[in-house]
């Protein structure tokens, strides 16, 4: 019974790997200002149209937080993709 649910888990993280994966914070570039998010680059993409670049993954939002002060002001900063 136990090894049937061990491979029961082992087979949905593996279904799921990418979306596990996904648990990054993304910096993107969107509609002109930056903004954080859970999506991956083509989520981004699909949610907000073909002018989305990321500048950074990180696996703590304190650390994308950090890494848009430094580097933009705030969330919500203007920005473009080049």
């Amino acid at each position: 019974m136990m090894r049937g649910v061990l491979f029961g888990l082992a087979g949905l993280v593996a279904m799921a790997g990418p979306a596990w994966a996904a648990g990054e914070y993304g910096v993107f570039c969107a509609d002109d200002r930056i903004e954080i998010e859970m999506r991956t680059l083509e989520q981004e993409k699909t949610a907000r149209g073909s002018d989305v670049c990321q500048f950074g993954a990180f696996d703590y939002l304190s650390d994308a937080q950090s890494f848009v002060a430094k580097n933009f002001g705030s969330v919500g900063a203007a920005c473009a993709c080049k």
